[in-house]
């Protein structure tokens, strides 16, 4: 279908950063509408006109942006937000306590639901994109529990990057240890890997799958010749690799104290950096981190809002970002932030490193950018990431009528620099609506809670009371 979106208070390309003011004395008549032709944005103007039987979207009083690309998620986790055993702990209790506790105790349609809710949350906050490190693998797992996370993906209509996680040995990680799980081997891994990657993995810029090589710790669960193999299969494949990393100094403690080098050291000697790599967290990144980092040209997925739940610290981007790293957001588990709001992950970024380095340490555009066109950079996904003729029409429409933005002078980054809650109009990915006046097209959110309290029952009987 055929889109022509109107009369839009202001649109916000991300392809370079500048200043509000700039945005404005730009042109008298700033654009106000997209032309959207068979999935692709084909023009941006004002007084642009119905053409071709196009559907009309009125943009009155909405501002629009680029989709909002989330890098580090685990949807696994958005039905156990709020679990009192976790709430005032660390990540290494946190791990035992919440995730590690529940997970070998999710059944295919539990997970199927909780996708969809952690997806539908996303949406709601101007995501278009999710990419789901998805570690519920172990020695004997059925498949069905991945192709539930996939599924929801489809149904919703929503990009997917599959990161797929795992260990290989229990090791030093606390929640493994905890749960009494028996890791996969790195040939049983490899081979599930490569099944997925035969159904689902698209490599065009386009693409509305990915699957990514995930193992979920370097430094706890998985060995170092392990890792290494993983990496040739994924570079063997032109699969892009993701882990955690140095998310609290347990992680660099453990890494001196096994291999006798850091932890970033360690990652290089097998393999884990370069281009195709991201890592989430990287609070506790050091000088000669950043400088390894950059000098690799490896990413990194800043997720401020659960680095700040769980008490680990802030990523110190600001310096990451000047040594040429590419920077990107990422929501993590609804378990560590009670939450799954890119939009919350936007304001906290600007504000988080504002309070550490003064005012002029982060813009909104420069925050829009890292949500957006970063991500899509890191991913590959060159076909979206910025509002931009021949680019694929991934954007969102936030509504910005309600009383609380009338005395906001700057409308069009008012979403970032307000924070939530937003109002998500109208949200188009691959050039389709699939959210329209706060309804996700795809999903009965009436019978995905009902099916929800149903699989929580059955989580309950198998664990015991959260």
């Amino acid at each position: 279908m055929n889109y022509l979106i109107k009369n839009a208070t202001g649109i916000l390309a991300s392809s370079t950063v500048r200043t509000i003011n700039q945005f404005q004395s730009e042109s008298e008549n700033p654009p106000s509408d997209i032309r959207v032709s068979q999935g692709l944005i084909s023009e941006i103007g004002r007084g642009l006109e119905l053409i071709n039987n196009e559907t009309l979207i009125d943009a009155t009083n909405c501002v629009i942006y680029p989709g909002l690309i989330n890098t580090h998620h685990h949807l696994a986790q958005s039905v156990l937000k709020g679990i009192p055993a976790g709430l005032n702990s660390g990540l290494g209790d946190w791990l035992a306590a919440v995730p590690y506790r529940f997970w070998p105790n999710i059944d295919a349609q539990l997970m199927y639901d909780t996708a969809t809710l952690g997806l539908a949350e996303l949406l709601r906050s101007g995501a278009t994109t999710c990419c789901d490190h998805h570690y519920l693998y172990h020695e004997s797992v059925s498949p069905e529990i991945e192709e539930a996370v996939w599924q929801a993906a489809s149904d919703i209509g929503m990009r997917l990057v599959l990161c797929r996680g795992g260990a290989t040995s229990i090791g030093s990680h606390k929640g493994l240890k905890g749960g009494g799980i028996q890791p996969e081997t790195v040939e049983q891994m490899i081979n599930r890997l490569d099944d997925s990657r035969s159904r689902y993995h698209q490599a065009d810029a386009n693409a509305m799958r990915r699957l990514v090589v995930a193992p979920t710790s370097l430094i706890h669960s998985t060995k170092a010749e392990d890792l290494k193999a993983l990496v040739a299969y994924a570079r063997s494949h032109s699969l892009k690799m993701h882990s955690h990393l140095l998310e609290v100094d347990f992680d660099e403690h453990q890494s001196h104290m096994l291999h006798s080098k850091s932890a970033v050291q360690y990652a290089e000697e097998c393999g884990w950096l370069g281009e195709d790599v991201w890592f989430a967290h990287l609070v506790k990144a050091s000088t000669q981190d950043i400088d390894l980092l950059a000098k690799t040209s490896t990413s990194i997925s800043h997720c401020p809002t659960s680095n700040c739940r769980l008490g680990s610290g802030v990523a110190p981007v600001i310096a990451m970002e000047n040594s040429g790293m590419n920077i990107t957001l990422g929501v993590d588990g609804s378990a560590s932030a009670e939450n799954a709001s890119m939009i919350q992950e936007l304001n906290l970024a600007w504000l988080l490193h504002r309070s550490i380095h003064g005012p002029e340490a982060t813009s909104a555009e420069q925050i829009v950018k890292w949500g957006s066109q970063n991500a899509a950079k890191l991913l590959g996904l060159d076909a979206i990431g910025e509002l931009k003729v021949g680019k694929v029409a991934d954007l969102v429409l936030f509504d910005m009528s309600h009383y609380r933005y009338w005395g906001n002078h700057s409308q069009i980054l008012a979403p970032v620099i307000a924070g939530e809650p937003v109002v998500v109009k109208t949200l188009l990915v691959n050039g389709r609506v699939i959210l329209d006046s706060e309804e996700i097209k795809g999903i009965d959110l009436d019978k995905t809670q009902s099916s929800l309290i149903q699989g929580l029952t059955r989580l309950k009987q198998k664990v015991g009371n959260f």
